[in-house]
């Protein structure tokens, strides 16, 4: 059995979002907010967290995946209810075990630790985290004795005028005795509104002298997400938790207020960030790169001493030493090489740059390999649809495409062959040849003089 066990309540339906998403699977920099609570529990020492959801376990399953034990609380009759919930998916464990909300997405590791390793050492079967709020409104307030003792938990809608202006408030992060907290749920009664509420339980458990609270400084750690201002506001301080790591760890970022990082994106060290850029998802930057101003990047893994100016990358893998941009568009399935160059207005899909190629005007090239050290001219496209299906296209090793080049696919052009400038090319190229598609060109002597001259006589007429 483990020694630490977690419960994330995500039930709720989150109505104030005003989203048919629930609430607990809102992004924060990239990471579900139930995550992010997952998370936290798990660096805490908890294998595999009970996540209580609602009637979307399978939406839950698809965007948190196999981390954690899911429960499902078919109606929502309150907190209590739902920790009960989670507590019956960990049948017959007596531990401790951790109960936070899925909406206080800022919690970390060390409040878990803390909150764990204070109840171990005073032997406490409870204990519960508190903060001061400069705006206490929403949250249950803390109510002591005359000794400064806790003695309840008072819930907004339940608190007298007195109570509403405490600023201590309960932060729905605890770890309990397992043992003893099913024995509490089970002697709880219905709200007025038939909830069962477990701020409820520490009244119980303060009459016996075994609940213990410990303090927090920082309010902002327990930040709750009600509304999409809430939302917005989180991500603003996770955000910036993010870009100090990242400047600690040695990264440069040129303007904290106008980058944003995704919680599971790397960078390496050296490395200089740019205003108005974007990294999201997993993705994977080296060190000694150069990335932005004004740049997109999703999902992408870019090596060492890379340049990506003003451009959108997704799903692609970008080989060292290495220039995209400016206005480059990197698609999906996109593997570029070392020192290749992906230049102005260049859209790549699916394809396969070789290393030391170019690619550095106004082309488009989707569902290709294109070899070592080609080179792509101006203008040049590959045709790869064909109304039916994706064909593809292959440049070989040195080859030159002239600009403005259409290659209709499937089309293969040889090892160091050249195309001539404004051909449309539908055959295969030998390698070393010269391929030439375009019409003899004609001039006709005066006539666009004649043609002028006419045309003014018309309109003078009309």
């Amino acid at each position: 059995m483990p020694s630490l066990a977690g419960i994330v309540l995500a039930a709720g339906k989150g109505t104030r979002m005003k989203s048919e998403t629930p609430k607990a699977l809102f992004p924060i920099c990239g990471v579900p907010m139930a995550e992010l609570v997952g998370r936290a529990m798990r660096e805490a020492g908890v294998k595999k967290p009970v996540m209580v959801v609602g009637q979307f376990v399978e939406q839950a399953r698809e965007a948190l995946g196999k981390n954690y034990i899911y429960a499902i609380q078919k109606k929502q009759l309150g907190t209590a209810d739902a920790c009960r919930t989670g507590l019956e998916a960990l049948g017959d464990y007596n531990g401790y075990v951790l109960v936070a909300s899925a909406d206080t997405p800022l919690v970390t590791k060390e409040v878990f630790s803390t909150l764990f390793s204070k109840a171990k050492e005073s032997k406490a079967i409870c204990a519960l985290a508190t903060c001061e709020m400069s705006d206490p409104t929403g949250y249950g307030r803390i109510v002591r004795d005359d000794s400064g003792y806790l003695k309840r938990i008072v819930e907004e809608a339940d608190a007298a005028r007195e109570e509403k202006k405490i600023s201590e408030v309960c932060t729905s992060v605890y770890v309990f005795d397992a043992k003893s907290l099913r024995n509490a749920l089970s002697k709880l009664r219905p709200s007025k509104k038939g909830e069962f509420y477990l701020t409820d339980v520490i009244e119980l458990f303060s009459e016996r002298g075994n609940c213990i609270v410990v303090k927090f400084a920082d309010s902002k750690t327990f930040l709750g997400v009600n509304t999409r201002w809430h939302l917005a506001e989180a991500e603003k301080i996770l955000r910036m938790q993010i870009l100090q790591r990242h400047a600690q760890e040695g990264v440069t970022i040129r303007d904290p207020h106008t980058t944003y990082i995704h919680f599971d994106v790397r960078i390496g060290k050296d490395t200089n960030i740019e205003p108005m850029t974007f990294l999201e998802g997993k993705t994977r930057i080296g060190e000694r790169c150069q990335i932005g101003p004004c740049t997109k990047i999703k999902d992408c893994s870019i090596a060492d001493e890379c340049s990506v100016l003003l451009s959108h990358l997704q799903e692609a893998v970008i080989g060292k030493g290495t220039r995209v941009g400016p206005f480059a568009n990197v698609r999906t399935g996109t593997k570029i090489g070392e020192n290749a160059r992906i230049g102005n207005f260049v859209e790549v899909k699916n394809s396969e740059i070789g290393k030391n190629a170019s690619i550095a005007h106004l082309s488009y090239i989707g569902d290709s390999t294109v070899g070592e050290s080609a080179n792509v001219g101006a203008g040049t496209i590959t045709c790869n649809f064909d109304g039916f299906q994706k064909n593809r296209t292959v440049i070989g090793a040195g080859a030159f495409i002239g600009s403005n080049t259409t290659l209709i696919a499937p089309v293969t052009i040889g090892d160091r062959a050249i195309t001539g400038a404004g051909s449309v090319i539908n055959e295969d190229v030998p390698p070393d040849a010269l391929a030439i598609g375009r019409a003899k060109q004609i001039n006709k002597e005066n006539w666009a003089k004649e043609w002028r001259q006419k045309r003014t006589k018309r309109a003078k007429k009309s």
